[in-house]
């Protein structure tokens, strides 16, 4: 079974999870999840590959519920009944121009891999980091390397401009510099909130959706969102979408269909 090789808390709530898995990152790419179990009776748990290399997939997830509850009791050389993946479809990467890429919480490790590749690409990479207070920051530096200029924000000040990422991505948009496109990943409402700021300048925002999943490979159908008044599953047809078309209201309700079963699970140990 797949080797956990590091697990470490980065900040508050949210830990590292650095598998051997060879396989999976020997096909991974920017965009893409695994699906992984926690043990043996455990549910599912879709992650973001946030980093690679020819050994080892690296992830960065929030401790929400049992399942994540009980990842971070894990801990070096345990190991993990289900790794499968990669799954999902890569995002699109091409020279856009002018990128701006936009995460908060566990979002600011997931749009490292992409803006390495829009970078890759010949792409002016603009990156922001949004965080509550500047103690939930991370990867400061790793984000500064694929990027031509970083952008921190923080809610109450303590660190960068004071604000959040839709602030920031308003100000970039009403700027004399043309912004070609915008990538935002981070909580649903983060998302939802970049998505309406941009919405008036008509500038492709992608998205990756984070709804409830099963197996991941799209037999399910608990992962399906709206997207431009269509059903789509986030599995197979994303998790990447333009934030303009996402109906967030339904996937914000689907989202909390299972609360309190979860708390139920959790309080029970």
């Amino acid at each position: 079974m797949p080797k956990i090789i590091e697990r470490n808390q980065i900040v508050p709530n949210l830990w590292l999870l650095k598998i051997e898995a060879p396989d999976i990152a020997s096909k991974i790419e920017p965009g893409q999840f695994i699906v992984v179990m926690p043990d043996e009776k455990g549910e599912r748990i879709p992650l973001t590959v946030a980093d690679w290399d020819e050994n080892s997939i690296t992830t960065v997830f929030m401790e929400v519920g049992t399942s994540t509850h009980k990842l971070t009791q894990l801990k070096a050389h345990d190991e993990l009944p289900v790794v499968v993946g990669p799954l999902g479809k890569p995002v699109y990467i091409e020279s856009f121009g002018t990128v701006v890429c936009a995460g908060g919480c566990y979002g600011i490790a997931d749009i490292f891999p992409i803006a390495r590749a829009l970078k890759e690409k010949g792409n002016k990479v603009i990156s922001i980091m949004e965080a509550r207070s500047k103690y939930l920051l991370y990867w400061q530096e790793r984000l500064k390397e694929v990027s031509d200029e970083l952008i921190v924000t923080t809610t109450d000040g303590s660190a960068g401009r004071k604000g959040n990422a839709p602030l920031i991505l308003k100000e970039l948009l009403k700027g004399k510099e043309p912004v070609n496109r915008i990538f935002a990943i981070g909580c649903t409402f983060m998302m939802m909130d970049c998505s309406e700021a941009t919405r008036e300048f008509g500038i492709p925002t992608i998205v990756e959706l984070n709804p409830i999943m099963v197996d991941g490979t799209g037999m399910c159908g608990a992962c399906r969102v709206s997207v431009k008044g269509e059903t789509k599953f986030a599995c197979v047809d994303g998790p990447d979408f333009d934030g303009h078309e996402v109906d967030w209201g339904l996937l914000s309700a689907r989202r909390r269909a299972y609360f309190t079963e979860e708390t139920e699970a959790l309080e029970g140990g």
